[in-house]
């Protein structure tokens, strides 16, 4: 091509993709056919002096988010392509998805329904509009050190959002036995939190793996427990439930201890949304997939390709 033909196609491509004319309006303007038009910018793609970038606010990785979503079967997947950062960054950038997921999903008369983590409190202060609706707590409190607020601090927060009914767990979420756990089930507030959160609409919960520094509910339960769980093959938890590496529950004395929502009763939710970072916690996540308490899966890169590494070899 000569100069005059490069300037052509520079203006062609230029109208086409910047200024976003249609090819008939092209080929009006430089007399020419719109077949002329289309192998022209087919052209300047193919030798590269058109560049397509997309860059998603956030972020968001569109082609990750699709192959991890077919590939493990979930509703939707939302990724995160996170550079190189603390792990807090990283809970900023999902607490900032699951907010805008909350905020489009919820509609007006809904019940909403919130375990604890640290993603979940942040995703709870980026919260700037919701549909008027009910805001349960799935799972008593949990200590956690440096966390601002606690999970009915949290559900307290979303639900003046929405300018709903907040319903509390005042409670710990593991208590020291199942006959303490089975009389808080039956309190007043406790038992109608409860009773609400087996009509959920949304929840919201994270995946945690069962290992120290992956899961805030190890630490609260005793060396034996941990080793009777993983003895069960536990591989991960979500709102203190346990499950193995095919989704199925992990029970035993430590889930009798647990005041909170069952993992069939997620089972039971129309849409919920679950929480996972990190390639070590990739294994809990493809599980909770496959336990079938998991409709949207909002998580960063290292762990969406990890994912996808293990449902390739299994299948």
């Amino acid at each position: 091509m000569g100069p005059s033909d490069l300037v052509l196609a520079g203006a062609v491509a230029r109208r086409h993709y910047v200024d976003g004319r249609s090819k008939v309006e092209i080929a009006d303007e430089f007399g020419l056919s719109r077949f002329q038009v289309a192998r022209i910018l087919t052209e300047a793609r193919a030798r590269g002096w058109v560049r397509v970038e997309i860059t998603l606010p956030g972020h968001l990785d569109d082609e990750l988010s699709l192959a991890l979503r077919d590939a493990v079967g979930v509703r939707e997947a939302v990724v995160v392509e996170a550079p190189a950062q603390p792990e807090s960054a990283t809970r900023d950038e999902l607490a900032e998805v699951v907010a805008g997921l909350v905020t489009e999903t919820v509609q007006p008369g809904q019940v909403l329904g919130l375990t604890w983590s640290r993603t979940i409190e942040a995703m709870s202060r980026r919260l700037q509009r919701l549909a008027p609706c009910t805001v349960v707590q799935l799972a008593g409190s949990i200590a956690v050190e440096g966390a601002s607020a606690g999970t009915v601090e949290v559900v307290r927060s979303v639900a003046a959002v929405a300018g709903g009914e907040a319903l509390p767990v005042y409670a710990p979420l593991v208590v020291e036995d199942a006959a303490t756990a089975a009389g808080l089930r039956r309190q007043r507030e406790i038992a109608r939190a409860l009773d609400r959160s087996r009509a959920l609409d949304v929840a919201v919960v994270s995946v945690g793996s069962w290992g120290p520094g992956l899961s805030t509910v190890w630490d609260a339960v005793t060396e034996a427990e941990r080793a009777e769980a993983l003895a069960r093959g536990a591989v991960g938890e979500s709102g203190g439930r346990l499950f193995d590496a095919r989704g199925r529950d992990v029970t035993g004395d430590f889930d009798e201890r647990v005041v909170g929502v069952t993992l069939q009763e997620l089972r039971d939710t129309p849409v919920v949304i679950a929480i996972a970072y990190g390639a070590r916690r990739a294994e809990a996540a493809l599980a909770a997939v496959r336990g079938g308490f998991v409709t949207t899966l909002v998580t960063d890169a290292a762990l969406a390709r990890r994912v996808l590494e293990l449902a390739a070899s299994s299948s």
